[in-house]
């Protein structure tokens, strides 16, 4: 009798410990038909599959841990999926792998993570950052390889590894992040090579929400082969709202990317995005117009994207996409359809991508 009473005792414990832990598997995938003219300076028209038109494809695991006095730790693993052809270069947790400790005092993150500079303003973009109607304010201008940057960062810059961030709790509607990325001296020509340190400071209030960052990576290159700069430090300012009005909802973002160059003149780039969405029926029409002023070049390119989404359900939406892109004088940008091999038209020449296709999450 007294064993068993000790044995439900023990369980009694267990069950109340596993209460307090949850382990979370979830994901998106997504996959279109995608078609893109002009895809190449031979002026090629490329179509087929596409992942990510909507919401980019993941897989991932979070969890968290109470431990009590209002404190909570958590691991968060979370990896792309290619819907198209299967993940064919194998699959990562590059999107996301950290582990994190919150409380009353906020939020401490260590791993691989999006950098707080941009975390806030993703949501800004009507078309959330992915698909061919997408803001392209975080690109890989000048020809910058910020992945050969110790391997830190993305192409794009919007990721750091090896980085250690803090998110503070919300203030009556005021918010701040911080991250530092450390180089952890990989490499032995430049000490600063891939290190990042930026933050926001962001204000939600009802329909209104605000936020102002700041970001610097140190040592980048600047394009490749005999024509490479190395030693190039990037600083980025970004000023990002939304105002939702029920019948539409309004989003901005004005945006300045520049590179310090080592013995030579500074090359910036002014982005400029305004975007609406209004929700109709059971779905949501977006549009969204976009500027870049490449100064470096002295060029401009236009970008106009028009999209639907048809929800089926919470989880399965179908969705449509069309986007133009207007390169002028040198401007030689290419609208983002991943996987269906599509770059620059060519100086000064246009494009046009249609994506349609379904998301579906779980």
């Amino acid at each position: 009798m007294k064993k068993s009473l000790i044995a439900l005792a023990v369980l009694a414990a267990s069950g109340a410990a596993m209460a307090q832990s949850s382990v979370t598997l979830f994901g998106i995938v997504d996959t279109a038909f995608g078609y893109v003219d002009n895809a190449n300076a031979a002026g090629d028209s490329v179509y087929g599959l596409s992942p990510s038109g909507n919401a980019t494809s993941r897989l991932g695991f979070r969890g968290v841990e109470d431990l009590g006095g209002g404190l909570k730790a958590g691991f968060w693993l979370e990896g792309e999926i290619f819907g198209d052809n299967g993940n064919s270069k194998g699959f990562n947790f590059q999107r996301r792998s950290t582990v994190s400790l919150a409380g009353g005092f906020g939020e401490v993150r260590l791993g691989r993570d999006l950098i707080p500079g941009y975390l806030k303003f993703f949501s800004y973009d009507v078309f959330g950052q992915t698909g061919i109607g997408q803001f392209m304010g975080w690109s890989d201008w000048n020809g910058n390889n910020q992945t050969t940057a110790n391997n830190n960062n993305d192409a794009n810059g919007i990721r750091s590894s090896n980085m250690i961030s803090y998110y503070t709790p919300n203030f009556s509607g005021f918010t701040a992040g911080l991250g530092y990325g450390f180089d952890e001296k990989a490499d032995t020509t430049n000490s600063k090579k891939g290190r990042y340190v930026g933050g926001y400071v962001a204000y939600d209030n009802g329909p209104l929400s605000v936020a102002l960052s700041y970001d610097e990576r140190s040592a980048l290159t600047l394009g490749s082969g005999a024509t490479a700069v190395n030693g190039a430090d990037r600083n980025r300012l970004t000023l990002g709202g939304s105002y939702d009005l029920n019948v539409v909802k309004l989003n901005a973002i004005l945006q300045q990317t520049k590179d310090d160059v080592p013995g030579a003149s500074d090359r910036k780039v002014n982005a400029y995005m305004l975007g609406a969405s209004a929700p109709v029926g059971a779905g949501e029409v977006k549009l969204q117009y976009a500027l870049y002023d490449q100064k470096a070049i002295d060029s401009k390119a236009h970008q106009i994207s028009l999209g639907y989404v048809h929800n089926l359900s919470k989880r399965t939406a179908l969705y449509g996409t069309v986007a133009y892109l207007k390169n002028k004088d040198d401007s030689n940008l290419g609208l983002a359809a991943k996987n269906l091999s599509t770059g620059g038209p060519g100086a000064g020449e246009n494009q046009t991508g249609v994506q349609l296709g379904i998301r579906h999450s779980f």
